[in-house]
């Protein structure tokens, strides 16, 4: 394959040539028939685009260190008893940081240079090159990895013999509050929608929603700017407006400042549940996916009886500059001054649900009653002492297998090494897991009918292996056990992370539909941290985030639980698995 890729080099520079020449002819304007002209003018055209993408590809992908990590990192200590071994290894790392920095600085050219930038660009590559350090697995073995994944993970769903459990009978305490609390989330994620601003909007209403804020777009209103504070508004006041049902004077601040660290968020008072609603933006920008991407822990200085009082360093540093905003600048004293019997209650969807629930946790302090609602929110987040700590004051809701709830550096971990795993036992050809994979996913059908060797033997006896002679199959690492779903150990500089809150789980009856015109029935019920420890793979991991489906869903069981009070079991019978 590397003789291949030589040779293919070696051709790429007549095809810079060629192209060259055909973009000179056309500029000179050759007079030839118009057919033959615009035919060239097409593949001079795409012969650009293709170089163009080839040279961006090379410069993101291509690993000037050659895999050379791999052997290092994963060979043990025993490799690394001389000082020479211990330098090289280090020189490595460092290296394959920079190489990442370079990649994520390309990337992320139009965002500036502060000195917040330069350490998310520091944080981020440290996180991907030490995730990637000890393996060397192009994109197609991932894509076949996540592939057999998500069949094996229906099959021994499928199969699992489940522990029932008798649910909590209508009107049990345990019910009473859950019921409470989904009405709370039903109403408070219209907060959460509205800090996304008029993108959210427009999505959400196609058809009606320029209409409906094209007024305020056009509109000039200085004096109400001046009573709402923040930036310049502009389409998202009259979007904010529309999804909150509030009127203008009942908001204290909006603010679509957007930095690294630093997240757009909105202060208002809603007298209907009498309380002042801080909503925090979630991610929407490359800002946001640095400030996610910085995960290492950081300790936070926090007024509490805490021991272990450390947190995802990207979302601790946008709560403070939150908590900076609300207290330095009287925000939260304008708003109490307004209406003082008022409770606080902050809110936030995805990345502003984690800087929401650490937030609400630096302000309990000085306020109490502080309430935290945090939709979907990533699951490295708090230590474990501070997650039981958040349980008395903060509810998480989680929609079907959404992968950011389960989305931590230690899962990641778990992550790899469930894929290579899954492929190392696998020696059908790429190609038939791909297509097949494809199929499943768009259709469904039986994931127990693609044969696969998960089960069986050793894998030295697999003729054909689906990873070749340079992976971790031949580099055995003591991290890597492929007949063991043990837990993986994380880096020091990544402790396990935990989830914020007491956590609301609404799940999918039955299976989805794919492409038929099945509509999504959904139940709720409390659940543990423990049963987001694993990333779940399928064709909703993704869309089950957005924060128009999780409205719907919201609005779905919420619809169903109020009518079906005469049921068994609010929203239908489930079954809790132990």
């Amino acid at each position: 394959m590397s003789k291949l890729l030589y040779i293919r080099l070696a051709l790429f520079l007549p095809e810079m040539v060629w192209a060259s020449l055909g973009a000179s002819w056309v500029a000179r304007g050759v007079q030839c028939d118009r057919t033959i002209v615009n035919g060239i003018i097409a593949t001079v055209i795409v012969s650009w685009i293709i170089i163009a993408s080839t040279v961006f590809t090379i410069i993101i992908v291509f690993d000037p260190l050659g895999g050379k990590m791999a052997p290092y990192s994963s060979a043990g200590p025993s490799h690394l008893d001389s000082h020479e071994s211990s330098q090289l290894l280090n020189g490595l790392k460092t290296a394959a940081a920079s190489v990442w920095e370079t990649r994520i600085k390309l990337l992320c050219c139009c965002i500036g240079k502060d000195d917040h930038t330069r350490v998310a660009f520091s944080s981020t590559a440290e996180l991907f090159s030490t995730y990637f350090s000890d393996t060397d697995l192009v994109p197609s073995d991932i894509a076949a990895g996540l592939t057999l994944l998500h069949q094996q993970q229906d099959s021994i769903r499928n199969n699992r013999e489940l522990e029932e459990v008798v649910s909590p009978s209508p009107g049990s305490p345990q019910e009473t509050e859950l019921d409470a609390e989904l009405e709370n989330c039903h109403h408070y994620m219209q907060f959460a929608a509205a800090a996304y601003g008029w993108p959210l909007y427009i999505y959400r209403n196609p058809f009606t929603g320029l209409c409906r804020i094209g007024g305020d777009c056009c509109r000039s209103r200085t004096a109400e700017y001046d009573l709402v504070g923040g930036d310049q508004l502009n389409c998202h006041f009259g979007s904010i407006l529309q999804t909150t049902g509030l009127q203008y004077r009942d908001f204290i601040h909006i603010s679509f400042h957007d930095k690294v660290y630093e997240l757009p968020f909105l202060v208002a008072l809603d007298h209907r549940k009498e309380s002042v609603v801080v909503a925090v933006r979630g991610t929407m920008s490359l800002q946001d996916i640095l400030t996610d991407l910085s995960a290492e822990s950081e300790t936070l200085d926090l007024e509490c009886e805490v021991q272990d009082c450390s947190a995802h360093k990207g979302i601790s540093q946008a709560a403070r500059y939150l908590y900076r905003r609300l207290i330095n600048d009287g925000i939260l004293s304008q708003a109490f001054s307004i209406a003082p019997e008022y409770r606080l209650v902050i809110v936030g969807h995805s990345l502003g649900a984690g800087a929401a629930a650490l937030l609400a946790i630096m302000l309990r302090s000085s306020h109490p009653e502080v309430r935290c609602y945090a939709f979907s929110p990533p699951r490295g987040l708090l230590s474990k002492s501070l997650y039981e700590y958040s349980k008395n004051f903060t509810v998480s809701l989680v929609l079907g297998k959404d992968v950011i709830p389960r989305l931590s550096v230690t899962n990641l971990e778990d992550l790899k090494k469930r894929i290579l795993r899954v492929i190392a036992h696998c020696n059908e050809p790429k190609y038939k897991i791909l297509l097949h994979g494809c199929w499943y996913e768009l259709f469904g059908g039986d994931p127990n009918n693609f044969p696969t060797e998960l089960d069986g033997g050793d894998h030295r006896d697999l003729a054909q292996p689906l990873l070749g002679e340079q992976s971790l199959l031949t580099q055995r690492s003591p991290r890597y056990s492929f007949s063991s779903d043990s837990p993986l150990e994380s880096p020091s500089k990544y402790p396990p992370l935990y989830p914020p809150g007491r956590i609301i789980h609404l799940e999918e009856e039955g299976t989805s539909g794919r492409f038929s015109c099945y509509t999504a029935q959904y139940t709720a019920k409390w659940s543990h941290e423990s049963e987001f420890s694993k990333i779940l793979i399928g064709p909703k991991m993704l869309t089950d985030h957005m924060p128009d489906i999780l409205m719907r869903a919201l609005d779905s069981v919420v619809s169903d639980r109020a009518t079906c009070v005469s049921c068994p079991a609010h929203g239908g019978a489930h079954v809790d698995t132990m």
